[in-house]
């Protein structure tokens, strides 16, 4: 067992080589948002999809554009909007009257990288789109199914502080997202170097340092990266405390009126895994798994109205069940 995670843990080695040159090459274009890049690069290498939320004007859209254009794959972007139609974004048939047949034309969704900007502006019928090609990498357009390219990543923005016109995202879609990340304000300095990009007019064109060839082999190796039996319980175990809190000792037991996922225990694993990966490490430790677990966690637990009107969060409860559960 030595000696397979040896070999594991050289071959991560090389595999951190690549994407820390796709983190630097990011970091020419974004300034700061350390966590954010490497969040959305976990759920790259986990083959998961990213909900980023945050304020306006914070780069979300330029975070997400900036990966697309680091790796040697096809993006595009959705504007989400209530007029939106499923067909917009799916494709649909249409009728040839010359030879009287029926022809394909693929929709936008059929591209490497998805970007779903303000994905809560549009309806839940819309929204609703997107489940099957999150879920199964394929969309089926009047009955026919197509597969989508690999490898193929969602990510998705939406804004906290604007309720009017937005449409909450039903629990289904929300799950089908591997992470939930919180984008926040750059820090002071680096705001100072953004206003020296931005104001001067330097424009700044990130390179393409990864082929798409590497990311599958990415995401195929990232599942190889051991997970020690006890790394799983203790995923199982964190995932647990959020569905029987009483039992873990948890004093916001009251404001949970719904539990994550068996999503969020594969997410653990398979984040843990990708965590590992970026360290450069063949194996799991606890850590890995305590460090993507906010991310996994918080939109899949469901507060009570007694817990949204006393501002809890689930940040708050992720924090108590990190504390209570042994770790391994």
């Amino acid at each position: 067992m030595n000696a397979e995670i040896s070999s594991l843990t050289s071959q991560a080695k090389g595999y951190a080589e690549v994407l820390d040159q796709l983190r630097s090459e990011m970091k020419t274009v974004i300034v700061g948002q350390r966590d954010v890049i490497d969040r959305l690069l976990i759920g790259l290498c986990a083959d998961g999809h990213v909900l980023l939320e945050g304020v306006p004007g914070i780069a979300k859209t330029l975070t997400i554009k900036t990966l697309s254009q680091c790796i040697d794959c096809s993006f595009v972007r959705i504007q989400f909007t209530p007029d939106l139609l499923p067909a917009d974004i799916m494709g649909t048939k249409i009728y040839n009257q010359k030879d009287s047949t029926f022809s394909t034309i693929k929709g936008p969704v059929f591209a490497h990288f998805v970007l779903a900007d303000e994905i809560n502006r549009a309806p839940p019928k819309v929204q609703s789109a997107l489940l099957e090609a999150m879920q199964e990498r394929q969309v089926t357009i009047q009955g026919e199914t197509h597969a989508l390219p690999k490898p193929f990543f969602v990510l998705a923005t939406e804004n906290p502080i604007e309720s009017e016109g937005t449409y909450p995202l039903p629990e289904a879609q929300v799950d089908r997202f591997m992470f939930k990340v919180l984008m926040t304000y750059p820090e002071k300095n680096d705001e100072v170097t953004v206003l020296d990009r931005f104001t001067e007019g330097t424009t700044i064109t990130p390179r393409k340092v990864v082929t798409k060839e590497k990311i599958l082999e990415i995401q195929a190796f990232t599942q190889k990266v051991y997970a020690d039996a006890a790394i799983k319980k203790y995923a199982c175990e964190l995932v647990d405390a959020t569905r029987h809190p009483d039992t873990y000792g948890i004093e916001e037991a009251k404001y949970i009126a719904l539990g994550a996922s068996p999503r969020a225990t594969i997410f653990l694993v398979l984040g843990g895994k990708a965590h590992a990966l970026l360290a450069g490490r063949g194996y799991v430790i606890p850590e890995d798994v305590k460090a993507v677990a906010h991310d996994v966690m918080r939109h899949r637990i469901l507060l009570t109205y007694e817990g949204e009107a006393d501002g809890v969060t689930t940040d708050r409860i992720i924090d108590r069940i990190l504390g209570v559960v042994k770790v391994p």
